[in-house]
């Protein structure tokens, strides 16, 4: 009945209205990023962008969809173990992610890698960046108005999650 042309069309369609969905219905995350006052305000910021981009590119949170607090510390406030599972850790940046449980370890170990490289490419050593995911429910969220918006959402990126 279908040739192989309407088949890759039909795929691509598919392929298409996935990755439109993937983006429309994804909650946002809340980043933390703890790093040493020593670091400019301008690196902070990238920093900051460095880690949305990633949020952006790996799972696929919408540009705009951006909640970031950054708190700089005295260096004597960030208390990492320098050599733990021997990594050399010298001005650590802690990155630390909420965000709805469900995605596939392939989708986190991705995100890994990208903020490490846009890191990275604000001069941030590889070492230092040091990230964490915290996964709660659809209904661990209220963004305004006392309301559980996410849970009427229903979707996020990459996660199989229960209603």
């Amino acid at each position: 009945m279908f040739d192989d042309r309407h088949t890759l069309l039909w795929s691509m369609l598919i392929e298409h209205c996935t990755r439109v969905f993937r983006k429309a219905s994804v909650p946002m995350p809340l980043v933390r990023i703890d790093l040493s006052a020593t670091r400019p305000p301008a690196v902070r910021r990238a920093i900051a962008d460095g880690v949305h981009r990633a949020l952006v590119d790996a799972i696929g949170i919408p540009d705009g969809d951006r909640f970031q607090v950054v708190t700089p510390h005295d260096p004597e406030e960030l208390i990492f173990d320098p050599n733990y599972l021997d990594v050399a850790r010298r001005d650590v940046v802690c990155v630390q992610i909420t965000l709805v449980a469900g995605r596939p370890r392939g989708l986190k170990l991705d995100l890994y890698r990208q903020i490490t490289a846009n890191l990275t490419a604000v001069g941030v050593r590889p070492e230092d960046v040091f990230v964490m995911l915290v996964e709660n429910a659809l209904d661990n969220w209220s963004v305004g108005n006392g309301r559980a918006q996410l849970v009427d959402l229903g979707a996020v990126a990459g996660a199989r999650v229960e209603p």
